[in-house]
């Protein structure tokens, strides 16, 4: 696995979409390329886990930055791992003409859910649950904005 934590700025860069790759994306296997698209699950309990961005890989303060769907939003339920404030919004501002699902989103967002918390809890999947892909839930929401 790449270094980390690491500022915004040397995020490896998508090959495909030409947008960095959050921590929480990897950096791929050995000879495979960096993806935006999806997540890497180890990362994503890595970040739950020892409390560090999704983004930049450095351990959170407060408040905490949760970025999904209006769908996620609704639900309390966030697949992208907490986030530095600063970070969502810089990863909003690179990923804004992106044409395509990324970020572990089952499809291509045209509007993006930005939300803050004081903290938050890790819930695992279910072996009855059709998603096995873990979620975050806000246990506090300071505020929630719309993207896009």
């Amino acid at each position: 696995m790449d270094p980390a934590p690491r500022p915004f700025s040397e995020l490896p860069a998508d090959p495909d979409l030409g947008v960095p790759v959050p921590f929480a994306c990897g950096t791929g296997e050995p000879g495979a390329p960096a993806t935006a698209r999806e997540l890497d699950q180890r990362r994503v309990t890595q970040c739950a886990l020892s409390r560090v961005c999704g983004i930049c890989g450095a351990g959170l303060g407060r408040p905490v930055a949760f970025l999904g769907s209006e769908d996620e939003a609704a639900r309390n339920e966030f697949h992208f791992p907490p986030t530095h404030l600063t970070c969502a919004q810089a990863l909003l501002t690179s990923y804004d003409a992106v044409g395509a699902a990324v970020l572990g989103q089952l499809t291509r967002l045209d509007r993006w859910v930005l939300v803050t918390t004081g903290g938050f809890e890790f819930v695992r999947a279910g072996r009855d649950q059709v998603d096995r892909r873990p979620v975050f839930s806000p246990n506090s929401v300071l505020e929630e904005r719309r993207v896009g």
